[in-house]
């Protein structure tokens, strides 16, 4: 989790005030250090003690918080799946602590490639998830291909040798009105993600980018107005 995300969830505590107003009192540096642990103890909460990112638990509440924020805002919120490729051959031929390794790898290539707003996570086993708030299907691909590329080009280096590794990814997007949950958006990136798997690894799979019609009827109208019905014709050839 990174110092921007934990900010927004630990705002700046109110300064200590002797409740009696003494200049020197005592209990105020038991009371700071009290915050303080209680304030380790939320952030441990809510990390991932492998990989130092956000933990499932973390995981779910943002995403609520951005459904949330796109039900008011009408912003959209994508989400990226992310699964390593062959995860169990890396156990199987390098050993587990390998493995271990490689999430914390492939944790740390995520919080050095997406942006400041997005939300990486751990979402359970070798199955990674960023969350990102505000951003198109669109905008989205070019992080999730991002992304891919940064894990496919950047191996491991295990005692002088390098541990290639992949990922396949899978793309949704919450748009408002919509009355999907949480789990209904996690269901159909993870669908995404097994069709990358399924269709050959190493890739990114999401749904059809909406369609655009660059010249609409409105703008028809206009050019046909100021040019005549041939521009309308010559267009629709």
């Amino acid at each position: 989790m990174t110092a921007k995300q934990e900010e927004s969830h630990n705002p700046p505590p109110t300064p200590l005030i002797c409740p009696v107003g003494e200049s020197d009192c005592n209990i105020l540096s038991e009371v700071a250090d009290l915050r303080h642990r209680l304030t380790e103890l939320s952030n441990l909460v809510r990390t991932d003690t492998l990989t130092g990112i956000a933990n499932y638990r973390y995981f779910v509440q943002a995403l609520e918080q951005e459904i949330e924020r796109t039900q008011r805002s009408g912003q959209p919120t994508s989400l990226i799946m992310i699964d390593i490729d062959f995860f169990k051959k890396v156990n199987d031929q390098w050993g587990h602590e390998v493995g271990n390794r490689a999430l914390v790898h492939l944790a740390r290539l995520l919080q050095q490639t997406v942006r400041k707003l997005d939300i990486p996570c751990r979402y359970g086993g070798e199955e990674f998830a960023v969350i990102l708030p505000d951003t198109t299907l669109s905008a989205c691909l070019p992080v999730a291909e991002r992304i891919r590329e940064c894990v496919e080009t950047s191996p491991l280096d295990v005692d002088g040798k390098s541990l290639m590794m992949t990922i396949s990814l899978g793309v949704a997007t919450y748009t408002s009105p919509n009355d999907i949950t949480v789990e209904e958006l996690v269901k159909e990136a993870d669908g995404y993600l097994y069709q990358a798997k399924e269709t050959g690894r190493n890739r990114v799979c999401h749904a059809p980018r909406p369609s655009v019609d660059i010249v609409t009827s409105e703008e028809r109208q206009v050019l046909a107005d100021l040019f005549g019905s041939s521009a309308t014709k010559k267009d629709d050839q």
